[in-house]
């Protein structure tokens, strides 16, 4: 229980994969303009990610492993996240249309996502078992979301705030994600090993 709370830890804080490894940066830019929108987009990733983590690891294990072709891992795992953020997007289009159009060209972006693929990747390199997969999954979108969402109550206030021109737009933005990161490097401390 201990190393499943030390994963889930890890992936939200310690680990973000927007703050640390810098995966996902185009969505974590471009969407952050808006709470509502970055919430919606902080769910769809959350969702697909933790799907993407149990069936990237099925097909990993019982199959590509199986049967000694693990070299075809980046087709299946992109071929899986892409089926994925299909189905994502079809039930958002469906059943919320005004979140659907708020997301944008983001959605279908969540496909090319480095983030999905890079949690994919890394959950084979770390040789998790599949529990420990689905919670890092799970861990990993929860801590985009939590990135976006923070990014966008900040934007949101910048809004009213009185910037200079030069810094007006993407400047304020990368340095405010800049401090961001300086900020969830705190959190470095709190797992050792």
């Amino acid at each position: 229980m201990k190393e499943i709370f030390l994963i889930f830890i890890g992936a939200v804080l310690v680990n973000n994969f927007v703050l640390s490894y810098f995966l996902g940066i185009c969505p974590f830019l471009g969407v952050s303009n808006r709470l509502e929108s970055s919430l919606g987009m902080g769910m769809a990733v959350t969702f697909v990610m933790s799907l993407a983590a149990a069936i990237t690891w099925l097909f990993y294990y019982l199959i590509l492993v199986r049967f000694h072709i693990e070299f075809l891992e980046y087709v299946v795992f992109i071929l899986v996240i892409a089926s994925l953020v299909q189905i994502v997007e079809m039930f958002i289009k469906k059943y919320s249309p005004p979140l659907y159009q708020a997301l944008g060209i983001y959605l279908p972006l969540i496909t090319t996502n480095c983030a999905i693929l890079g949690l994919a990747l890394f959950m084979v390199l770390r040789q998790y078992n599949f529990v420990q997969s689905v919670i890092f999954g799970f861990a990993t979108g929860l801590g985009f979301m939590l990135v976006l969402v923070a990014m966008a109550g900040i934007r949101e206030e910048m809004d009213f705030s009185d910037i200079p021109a030069a810094f007006k737009g993407a400047p304020i933005v990368l340095i405010t994600a800049g401090i961001l990161a300086l900020a969830f490097m705190g959190f470095s401390g709190l797992i050792s090993g």
